[in-house]
């Protein structure tokens, strides 16, 4: 058996056409052949993909952000996110960005805690998800004026004990705020016993997205949103 990690794959896709145009997302309607089956037909979410931030200060408390999720009709707690729909940005500035913007903070160590693709049967969408520590404000003549479902943020420090118990009792349901927590876990509690856990630099490729460039243009959200002269 060789080493455990996820395989590249692109197949051959013998038609794609966009579906459904919508405001932030297209839908786009692949059919392609793989070595096992062919003329295989599936619809997909075209996503930009996003990033993450989970906050863990002096106290080993995590930042959580509460948020209106509109589809789910809930206030839910998460960690600052947003998405990568700034042609060319890189991921790590999206995530400095995302941090100053939802959080007023500005944090001065960094890591990669992990790479996601959190719906895979049904959206491209990957998200990278970073541990920042060593926090400062923005000053606040600097600040983002938040609007739409962002002006009614709520923030706490929570203990990951106590955020980890929320995950379990079903309390916080966010997917990505539940694999920030239980990453920061395994941090803290590998600090704890003097034996560091293994994260990567911000500059670590993410080995299932780098390179497609068509996804921006499939998601629709620079504005190159038509397949018609794609060539696969």
């Amino acid at each position: 058996m060789g080493e455990l990690h996820d395989e590249p794959y692109t197949p051959e896709i013998t038609d794609s056409e966009v579906v459904y145009r919508g405001a932030v997302w297209n839908i786009v309607r692949d059919t392609f052949d793989l070595p096992e089956a062919k003329g295989l037909v599936r619809d997909l979410m075209a996503h930009s993909g996003a990033v993450a931030v989970a906050c863990v200060n002096e106290n080993r408390e995590i930042l959580l952000v509460q948020q209106y999720r509109h589809p789910v009709r809930a206030r839910l707690w998460e960690v600052p996110a947003g998405l990568l729909d700034i042609p060319g940005e890189d991921p790590f500035d999206a995530a400095q960005r995302e941090l100053a913007e939802e959080a007023d903070l500005v944090a001065a160590r960094w890591e990669v805690l992990s790479d996601s693709c959190l719906t895979p049967g049904g959206s491209s969408e990957s998200i990278r998800l970073y541990l920042a520590r060593d926090f400062s404000f923005v000053p606040e003549a600097e600040r983002h004026e938040r609007s739409e479902e962002e002006a009614g943020f709520a923030y706490r420090w929570v203990s990951i004990d106590e955020a980890l118990e929320a995950i379990g009792a079903g309390k916080i349901t966010n997917s990505i705020a539940q694999l920030a927590i239980l990453q920061v876990s395994r941090v803290l509690q590998a600090e704890a016993a003097g034996q560091p856990m293994r994260t990567r630099e911000v500059g670590s490729p993410r080995r299932l997205v780098d390179g497609r460039d068509d996804l921006a243009g499939r998601a629709g959200v620079d504005g190159r949103d038509d397949l018609a002269d794609r060539d696969d």
